[in-house]
């Protein structure tokens, strides 16, 4: 199921970046031999050799990420997101998110908080051959403590500035209630969150900061 309940005609923005992620692999084109759902059947034909691989090109780097934020559906993005962090590493992973989140349209920062989620997957060495030679990875990789920052204080700054309700609410489920979960330098921006927050008509909204004001106490 979608995001929002709905089923039927995928967007055609992931049906392309499906198609891409297919092209790049050599994988043939299923989009044209089903009338239902072709994006899913493309990601599906993809999901095993993407893990697979003991190494992706880089060029397939950027339409893994945008197959990601795209596809519509939480239950699957992970599909996209899973084998980029083996073959490239949690840490550029998160940082294009995060990038997404930052400058791309409503739709891409609601995707980019889906994939957030998958991001976080934990990493075993039997589960790809992109792990590492020999299971030993370079934990540089995966070092992302800085980029979780950079992902909560971006995910404020939309919250503060999104027109959308329905993204803020979903930003929200980004960011944590706890204060001690936040750098002493995003402090300031989340206090001023807080306040719109606790002011804000929308009961959602409000009920996340009367948690964040729970937790302080």
């Amino acid at each position: 199921m979608t995001e929002d309940g709905q089923s039927g005609i995928e967007p055609r923005s992931f049906l392309a970046c499906a198609t891409e992620v297919a092209r790049l692999l050599g994988v043939e084109d299923l989009s044209m031999k089903s009338d239902d759902r072709p994006a899913r059947h493309l990601a599906h034909a993809v999901r095993k050799p993407l893990l697979e691989r003991a190494c992706l090109p880089e060029e397939l780097f950027a339409p893994l990420m945008a197959a990601a934020v795209c596809d519509p559906d939480r239950s699957f993005c992970r599909w996209f997101v899973e084998p980029a962090v083996y073959a490239f590493g949690r840490r550029r992973v998160m940082a294009a998110l995060v990038d997404y989140l930052r400058i791309g349209t409503d739709a891409e920062r609601a995707g980019a908080v889906r994939a957030w989620y998958c991001a976080h997957a934990p990493l075993r060495a039997d589960r790809s051959p992109a792990y590492g030679p020999g299971g030993v990875r370079d934990p540089a990789l995966d070092e992302s403590q800085d980029i979780k920052y950079a992902w909560l204080e971006a995910s404020i700054r939309v919250f503060a500035e999104a027109t959308d309700l329905r993204l803020r609410h979903r930003v929200l489920l980004s960011l944590p209630t706890s204060r001690a979960a936040y750098p002493p330098h995003l402090h300031k921006l989340l206090e001023s969150a807080l306040a719109s927050a606790q002011a804000h008509p929308d009961q959602h909204i409000r009920r996340w900061a009367a948690a964040a004001h729970h937790d302080a106490v």
